[in-house]
């Protein structure tokens, strides 16, 4: 990715306990109907293409692993977390379950997650890209998400956009957020001249993904390691008052319609039927907004605040996790393995989740891949020269931060607030979610 994750985020943060209660009690299911724990209940979140996808690969696992019932279970990101707390509290949980940054550790660290390390001889990760594999453990060590691939927060750009306005493709290797809003402020100016419903920007200002990338480049963080510093309020003010001057400009549309665009999704979003030039995304998801415009859509670094710095990272895409009551871990493992490990799954799930950290598969995927596809792999490959170390994965204590973001950062945009003045509640809140040390 998040608009409509805010009331998720909500319930999640106000019932913070709901994961601890499950992790108590018995798994009110164990797995099957015949009670022999050889059905392993799967959850995921996405869009169509994902979905489709998976239950593909879960039906070339059922050819060869006659044993093992697979019973799907698919939603919406808007309403995956709060069945997935309802379950979990109700001891009803799926064994496999797709995991995101933003929780993994509030899940863990209440002792929801199964410790992977503990089923190895089935699930083996020790192929696995060290770094990325790292991410998937608490602070105590602990492995509890395998990941499923990489997702670098990036640019998506509509050539076609450009060409019509008349510009050229920015050079990513050293532009900067003012050149940026230069671009996106030009597009949005032939569009108008025009008479033309494109935009230079869908929307900017209310992303923790956006005020990480800006934190990285001042070099700040939002939950800082020992070694690192926290944000400041000063570089949070900076962050939203380029935002707002995004929307003064009209480089970007106003908040009101940010919001709509936003919770309208792929399909009806701007990006996704070719109505505004760049959008900022994990580089992967460009696939779907690729297959939403019929585009030839390219991905770019972050502007920088100093030309060429960009502070780029790896980021987890999203996990599989496999719950602590499990009836049979084992079964649950062999399922996870083969969902990241299959050359045969591979080609199926491809990169829609993320380019794998598995670096042998990812020549076995290149196979099928066609043109658009290869644009997510091939910026991940070439990004991997460049990306810095990844921030700490969003502890238990922040899970929340998203959507208290989302809501002070609109009060700035709408002009209600001064940015200096949202940028110090945003700290204060920030502040109160550091983890303990």
């Amino acid at each position: 990715m998040m608009i409509t994750r805010r009331s998720t985020l909500t319930l999640l943060a106000a019932a913070g306990s709901l994961p601890a209660l499950a992790a108590c009690g018995p798994n009110a299911s164990p797995g099957g109907e015949d009670g022999d724990g050889s059905t392993v209940r799967i959850y995921w979140w996405g869009g169509d293409l994902r979905n489709t996808l998976t239950r593909d690969a879960l039906d070339l696992f059922a050819q060869s692993h006659e044993d093992i019932t697979v019973t799907p279970e698919y939603s919406e990101w808007t309403g995956y977390w709060d069945k997935l707390a309802t379950q979990f509290a109700g001891g009803d949980a799926p064994q496999v379950l797709q995991m995101d940054e933003a929780y993994i550790d509030s899940y863990g660290t209440r002792s929801s997650l199964l410790d992977l390390e503990t089923v190895s001889d089935v699930l083996d990760l020790g192929a696995m890209d060290e770094a990325v594999l790292d991410t998937g453990r608490l602070a105590d060590g602990t492995l509890v998400g395998a990941p499923l691939g990489v997702g670098i927060f990036s640019v998506g750009v509509n050539p076609t956009l450009l060409e019509q306005a008349g510009l050229d493709m920015p050079d990513d290797t050293g532009w900067t957020w003012d050149d940026f809003a230069e671009i996106t402020g030009a597009v949005s100016a032939w569009a108008k001249e025009e008479g033309e419903d494109v935009v230079g920007l869908d929307f900017f200002g209310t992303s923790a993904a956006e005020l990480g990338a800006w934190a990285r480049q001042s070099g700040e963080q939002l939950f800082p390691r020992e070694d690192e510093t926290l944000i400041s309020a000063d570089t949070i003010t900076a962050y939203l008052e380029y935002a707002l001057a995004l929307v003064d400009s009209g480089a970007a549309v106003g908040p009101s319609e940010q919001i709509e665009d936003f919770a309208a999704g792929v399909e009806q979003g701007r990006f996704g039927n070719n109505r505004a030039a760049f959008h900022f995304q994990f580089h992967t998801q460009v696939q779907t907004f690729q297959e939403a415009s019929g585009s030839p859509l390219k991905l770019l670094r972050l502007p920088a605040l100093t030309s060429g710095d960009p502070q780029m990272v790896n980021k987890a895409s999203m996990y599989w996790s496999i719950a602590a009551n499990a009836p049979d871990p084992e079964a649950a493992a062999t399922l996870v393995d083969f969902l990241l490990r299959d050359p045969e799954a591979a080609k199926v799930l491809k990169i829609e989740r993320g380019v794998t950290a598995f670096p042998e598969l990812q020549s076995e995927i290149e196979t099928v891949l066609d043109e658009n596809e290869m644009v997510s792999l091939d910026f991940a490959r070439d990004m991997q020269a460049e990306v810095v170390r990844p921030p700490l994965v969003t502890p238990a204590s922040g899970v929340g931060f998203g959507d208290e973001l989302s809501r002070l950062s609109e009060e700035s945009l709408f002009g209600t607030r001064p940015p200096a003045d949202v940028a110090e509640e945003i700290l204060t809140v920030l502040t109160g979610m550091q983890p303990e040390t």
